[in-house]
């Protein structure tokens, strides 16, 4: 973006309040955060969800000593109403960052670039710098966290007593994964030093608190548990700046000699493993409105050991309390746990299997011969409609250099290919586009077809919508060098964008993500132009079950789609010409699938090879249009 000091606004949900918290949880969460990183660099807005929301109930209270104003959701920025809430945007932008971890994620990078001494904060985003980076579409874990945790809790509160008896099935999972091993960047020294301190069967020295943290934190911040393990040090070693224990000390000879597979398992200290991050600030809220409400109950939370210290050791790390105060949540000072007995925990298949991760078996062997005549003998086989206008192609020439997707960025043969695509999806949505609608890009990237389609059709307005900041900062850049005035920029999960639209468009949606593409279309009685891509990383999730058709599911098992899945894959040109061609016939059967499942719904739908062929191995292309 040009102008970082710009002032960007963040929009928050409001629909209630209840005892130290603002309700949905993922408001509560935002202001958590920003009260962690005693961050003052977004101007917040609370938005009422519902009609009479009296101006004082909110500024005073619950948002610490951030200044929050209140704002009707007509008021909000155009490119906001079609976003779930939290958002944030630039004042007067059209770039538009919208759901619960894309917007922690921004708040914690915008902290860091405005005071870079806060490494703390930075850390918060984990190893690589990845936490909850995934989108909850298919991760599983940014699901939970996200999602599912925030979602049961919110559940479990309005819940009548009689009611919510039960400890919600995610709250269980959350306990689950608390009890597995962990796997961290290097490892295996971290393990090889629990081994030497096993065998010494000494143990760890508690990090001592630098001097100046020690005078900046206030009497009741101080560690009053102090670590005990090598995890815990290792942990807590970070969070204060020290070096990790052992890091000077070479491992005995017998130690280095350990197989890995021989040495101890790490446990979990927070929430991803050893090291506190942005995961923990957004289940915290969460889990401390849940043990308030179960103590309130009278619950016992022996089931919860896990759970119980990990919200007591949270309260350990430097800045917790502080922020926690200023929020108003009174936090908890929990009994140590001991696990019950195996009888008195609650029965593990309380957990559905939804919630599982790795509920199938991964693991497809074979070729998809057997699978392919199964089909064929119940008279389905892959079958293209006729290209409608094969020869169409844009004058790439006569266009400016940032319209084009290879400008310095990839080999001519590349953006020649590129360029190919492109005219395939552009060809088909302008003879669906009228005047005044609402395209939008899903998966966008880089903007390769969101952009040309921005710049060809004026009368439309365009939509970029993407998980990857840098991708869509590069779009943007690409069009302000245009001058385009027709183009929006969302950096969400598909999920968070709520907003009516005419033609849905992507190209080369990964796996799952062209399913999720034709399911928003649908959703919203939109046409769409959809390419698909790596059929091999297709799997059922919580939202998708395959096949998709009835006519499929009548004849193969999950099992046997997976296989065509996989085979789908096998179009690289380097493959021999015939294993090319059972992995296009592959293909077109996992497409007709999806197709049929959208015609379902209505929709009259037709799967397409791009022309020339040679454009990409993966080179079908979806036009549904709704009945």
């Amino acid at each position: 973006m040009k102008d970082s000091a710009a002032e960007e606004h963040l929009y928050l949900a409001f629909s209630h309040q209840y005892r130290d918290s603002i309700f949905p949880l993922h408001t509560s969460i935002s202001l958590f955060l920003l009260s962690y990183c005693d961050c003052k660099l977004f101007k917040v807005f609370l938005v009422p969800t519902g009609e009479d929301v009296g101006d004082q109930c909110v500024t005073k209270s619950l948002a610490g000593d951030l200044e929050v104003h209140l704002i009707s959701r007509c008021q909000l920025p155009v490119v906001v109403q079609s976003c779930s809430l939290p958002a944030v945007v630039v004042k007067d932008d059209k770039f538009c960052r919208a759901g619960l971890s894309v917007v922690l994620r921004h708040i914690i990078q915008k902290t860091f670039e405005a005071d870079p001494s806060k490494k703390d904060v930075l850390e918060l985003l984990g190893f690589k710098k990845t936490c909850l980076k995934a989108c909850a579409e298919v991760s599983q874990w940014t699901r939970l966290c996200e999602i599912s945790i925030p979602l049961a809790v919110e559940r479990f509160l309005t819940a009548s007593p009689e009611h919510c008896q039960a400890i919600p099935p995610d709250i269980l999972l959350f306990e689950r994964k608390l009890g597995e091993p962990v796997r961290v960047h290097n490892d295996d020294k971290i393990r090889r030093q629990k081994l030497q301190q096993q065998k010494a069967g000494a143990k760890a020295a508690a990090p001592v608190l630098p001097k100046e943290e020690t005078e900046e934190l206030k009497p009741g911040e101080v560690h009053e548990h102090p670590p005990s393990s090598l995890e815990l040090s290792v942990a807590f070693s970070k969070l204060l700046v020290q070096e990790a224990p052992g890091a000077i000390n070479r491992e005995a000879p017998h130690i280095r000699r350990t197989k890995t597979s021989d040495l101890p398992l790490l446990d979990h200290v927070f929430a991803e493993g050893l090291y506190f991050t942005v995961a923990d600030i957004v289940l915290l809220p969460c889990i401390h409105q849940f043990l308030v409400c179960s103590k309130k109950q009278g619950k016992n939370l022996v089931n919860l050991p896990l759970i119980s210290s990990w919200y007591r050791r949270v309260q350990e790390v430097p800045g917790i309390k502080k922020a926690a105060g200023k929020c108003n949540m009174e936090l908890l000072q929990l009994p140590e746990l001991m696990s019950a007995p195996e009888e008195q925990l609650q029965d593990s298949s309380s957990v559905p299997d939804e919630l599982e991760e790795d509920n199938e078996d991964s693991h497809f062997i074979g070729g998809p011969r057997p699978t392919m005549t199964k089909l064929m003998e119940n008279g389905i086989e892959a079958k293209f409609s006729p290209h409608p206008c094969p020869n169409w192609t844009l004058d790439w020439t006569s266009l400016p250099s940032a319209v084009s997707p290879g400008e310095g960025k990839m080999s001519r043969d590349r953006a020649l290919r590129k360029q190919q695509q492109l005219n395939n999806l552009i060809a088909a949505v302008t003879k669906l586009a009228k005047p005044g609608d609402v395209i939008v890009d899903f998966c966008s990237g880089g903007g390769h077809v969101g952009i040309v389609l921005a710049y060809m059709m004026p009368s439309c307005q365009v939509v970029l919508i993407e998980n990857k900041e840098l991708s869509l900062i590069r779009a943007k850049d690409r069009s302000d060098e245009l001058g385009l005035k027709n183009i929006w920029f969302i950096q969400a999960n598909l999920d968070y964008f709520n907003g009516t639209f005419n033609i849905g468009v992507a190209l080369h949606a990964c796996g799952v993500a062209t399913d999720m593409v034709i399911e928003h279309c649908i959703r919203a009685r939109a046409a769409f132009v959809v390419s698909p891509c790596c059929y091999g990383f297709i799997q059922n999730t919580v939202k998708f079950k395959y096949p998709r058709s009835h006519q499929f599911k009548e004849i193969l098992s999950y099992k046997e789609h997976m296989i065509l899945c996989r085979f789908a894959d096998q179009t690289a040109v380097q493959l021999p010409p015939e294993r090319r061609l059972i992995g296009k016939q592959c293909m077109g059967l996992v497409d007709l699938d999806r197709a049929w499942a959208a015609e379902e719904h209505n929709y009259s739908v037709q799967v397409i090879s791009m022309e020339p062929e040679s454009c990409s191995p993966k080179n079908n292309m979806f036009v549904g249009i709704p009945t």
